[in-house]
């Protein structure tokens, strides 16, 4: 055998690039790197999520119009949506081969890329790809066209409203109606338009040309609610050259910032992904439509010259209870912004709004929510808003305005009624309707709903009364927050439909409903709709111990049919334990009621098994609509380790952290951490806990708590400690006299 003789050399650079590797630390993911915008791609029963290009809180939010993520055909992709799940405008598409298959085509994707900040998706059709990167009013395409066939770029309009324009050769502009009220875009392509074309058929749509050459085509464009010009303004401003990367990675700074404000340490890679594509999602709305100094409102139909943000799309049914005091922790000078929004729309439309959405108030749902999101932030001391206005327009809505399901307008007959009564009376099966305002035949009166969420409204309202100093008031939306004991039958222990001559209604099983007498939901989980004064609540169930017999039945109630049926009336019942449902923002705090009736160690149990079982990451991982944010809101609370049972009242209860560390980072220089030594899919139960050093026996903690900063700590183990925080003096707060 030869000796080989290897040259000194060459075992230096080996030795040194051996011991550089050994050195080298792996390189850590962002936050960002978590989320997966595909998580809840597939509705269960309802919506599925979308996966949305945008910045957080900003007017662009883009996504491919399909009809969920398994489908492998994209429609388009609109230039922005103006409201969540509502409206979208002008529809934009890329496009290949002989154009007179152009007009309706779809294309098949082959694969995609999605991040909260950058869109990839190749296409079957002629090999080509399209790129997109947002900015706050303005974005990005990148198209590349790999072959020789004839190119072209498909503009239309949604709403079949409006007009699409090609000025020079390298412009389109455009104006698109909807629900009222006007957007606009401005775009601009690097490419000269070689020629445009379009059919009498269907004279809004434009196919734009740009021969057929492999070529790689730019476009930016801006948006607005003021004028064409105003959108050129607006993206002269953001994107001012071609540099596609350079927006792209100034969206990707934003966002890392954005989901750095809580770090996490601990559980599974899946878990994290959970957590941060909730975080992700909870960016998605109120949006600020201030457009650099001014702002067009559709509450007086006027534009306005402001420096200050104007946000509109907030679902406030859903958003009060988890989303608004989750910003409340993370950017409370962005929460009295939205605030201040609401009571700018009051001034300038007489009313206050229900859905503030960009074309003017949408009467969604039921209740006076504004109210409870505006008690939360004053009581937890977000106060730099006009406390009076917003006041009036809250009392003004709950004894002058309508609060028949999805309607605006003045009082009606069964207003009166309301107001006189204490309840909102209801029909008997088969009765027909005579209330010419109720909505038919989906929504209809939702009387027992109606009743217990204007109940907890007025008590939020009567907090307010209360620090105005208006003592009649207070005295007066005091009686009207006790207007929940007039729907509670005592003899049956549930929430219970009454007709307008006080007799309950019969025949009527709680585990039916379908909207004549509840809200997507049913009584039995109406029948923990008393935020405002557990404690009643649980003397009408009969004591702690009846009340809580009550609660474990809940999740284990057979639903008295097949699951098909049962959603043919309740669609939104969704994400079902028993007769509890995961899937429905109602129902978000009831596993957290535990803590009120001496059990802590089974919200633990209850909240673990939840999110284990429906907040998963895949396509199927959200039970329900996630209605932009108020889903995923729920999820980072929970999976931190804490919930807000009551808006209004400013403490947390305490469930079961997923995690070993979570850090909290305040906008006043602050850091909450919470650390949970030995948390596991199996170490679930608190065995003791220490708030800042000293021993925490109470499963609650205050809002200040956290914004003073400091550290909570639990110990925790695979069986439950059944004493921890069980004592009745350990309950949380929630009576109808708190102060």
């Amino acid at each position: 055998m030869k000796n080989i003789r290897i040259p000194l050399f060459l075992i230096t650079i080996f030795l040194t690039l051996s011991l550089w590797r050994c050195t080298q630390k792996p390189v850590e993911k962002s936050n960002l790197d978590y989320v997966d915008p595909t998580i809840g791609g597939v509705g269960v029963v309802l919506q599925p999520t979308r996966p949305t290009v945008h910045l957080p809180f900003s007017m662009i939010r883009v996504f491919p119009n399909r009809k969920d993520q398994l489908d492998d055909q994209i429609s388009n992709y609109q230039l922005t949506i103006t409201s969540h799940r509502l409206h979208k405008v002008f529809a934009f598409m890329p496009l290949c081969g002989n154009n007179d298959n152009l007009w309706n085509k779809k294309l098949e994707y082959a694969s995609e890329k999605l991040t909260p900040y950058y869109y990839f998706a190749s296409f079957e059709d002629c090999g080509m790809s399209l790129e997109f990167s947002p900015q706050e009013r303005s974005g990005f395409f990148k198209i590349a066209f790999s072959d020789d066939s004839a190119h072209f770029l498909r503009f239309g309009l949604y709403s079949g409203k409006g007009e699409i324009n090609v000025q020079e050769k390298n412009i389109i502009s455009g104006m698109e109606e909807f629900a009222g009220m006007k957007a606009y875009f401005y775009a601009v392509t690097d490419k000269e338009i070689e020629s445009v074309g379009y059919r009498e058929d269907r004279p809004k749509q434009r196919l734009l040309s740009f021969g057929n050459n492999p070529q790689t085509v730019l476009m930016r464009y801006g948006i607005s609610y003021v004028s064409i010009e105003q959108a050129k303004q607006n993206l002269l401003k953001e994107i001012p050259d071609w540099n596609f990367d350079e927006v792209k990675n100034r969206a990707k700074k934003i966002w890392d910032k954005a989901l750095s404000k809580i770090d996490v340490k601990g559980g599974t890679e899946a878990q994290i992904r959970v957590f941060y594509t909730a975080m992700y999602r909870t960016c998605e709305r109120m949006v600020n439509i201030n457009e650099y100094g001014k702002y067009y409102s559709a509450y007086d139909h006027r534009v306005h010259e402001s420096d200050e943000p104007f946000y509109v799309d907030n679902w406030i049914w859903d958003t009060y209870i988890a989303l608004e005091p989750l910003y409340m922790i993370l950017d409370p000078k962005m929460e009295t912004e939205r605030i201040r929004s609401y009571v700018k729309m009051y001034k300038q439309s007489g009313t206050m709004p229900s859905f503030a959405l960009v074309f003017g108030d949408w009467p969604a749902m039921i209740g006076n929510h504004a109210a409870a999101w505006m008690a939360d932030a004053w009581f937890k001391g977000l106060r730099d808003f006009d406390l009076k206005s917003a006041y009036a327009g809250l009392k003004k809505n709950s004894v002058d305005a309508t609060l028949i399901p999805w309607a605006n307008g003045p009082r009606t007959v069964l207003d009166d009624f309301y107001n006189k009564k204490g309840y909102m009376p209801g029909l008997y099966p088969g009765e027909k309707e005579t209330v010419k305002e109720v909505s038919l035949p989906w929504e209809r009166r939702q009387c027992v709903s109606v009743t217990l969420e204007n109940s907890y409204d007025d008590w939020c309202i009567a907090r307010l009364a209360g620090e105005l100093g208006y003592s009649d008031d207070k005295s007066f939306f005091l009686k009207r927050a006790l207007n929940y004991k007039n729907v509670f039958r005592a003899d049956k222990g549930f929430m219970w439909p009454k007709d307008a001559q006080g007799n309950w209604i019969e025949p009527y099983d709680p585990r039916f409903a379908d909207r004549m007498y509840f809200t997507e939901n049913n009584a039995y989980t109406y029948n923990w709709y008393v935020k405002q004064d557990y404690k009643g609540l649980f003397e009408l169930m009969g004591g702690r111990e009846k009340a809580r017999a009550k609660l474990d039945q809940l999740f284990r109630e057979d639903l008295g049919t097949s699951k098909w049926r049962f959603w043919c009336t309740q669609p939104d019942a969704s994400g079902l334990v028993g007769q509890f449902v995961m899937g429905n923002e109602n129902g978000f705090h009831i596993p957290y009621l535990y803590n009120y009736l001496g059990a802590p160690w089974r919200t633990q149990k209850r909240v673990r098994m939840l999110l284990d079982a429906f907040f998963t990451d895949n396509l199927f991982g959200i039970p329900g609509d996630e209605d932009g944010g108020a889903m995923s809101a729920f999820v980072v609370f929970s999976m931190m380790g804490f919930f807000q049972v009551t808006p209004g009242i400013p403490v947390y209860s305490i469930g079961s952290p997923v995690f070993e560390e979570v850090k909290i980072k305040l906008d006043n220089g602050n850091t909450f951490t919470i650390t949970a030594r030995n948390s596991s899919k199996e170490n679930r139960y608190i065995q003791s806990a220490k708030l800042n050093g000293e021993r925490l026996e109470r499963p609650w903690f205050t809002h200040e708590d956290i914004i003073k900063g400091g550290t909570l700590e639990f110990e925790m183990g695979a069986k439950p400690n059944k004493q921890w925080g069980s004592a009745p003096q350990a309950a949380p707060p929630s009576s109808i006299d708190i102060q």
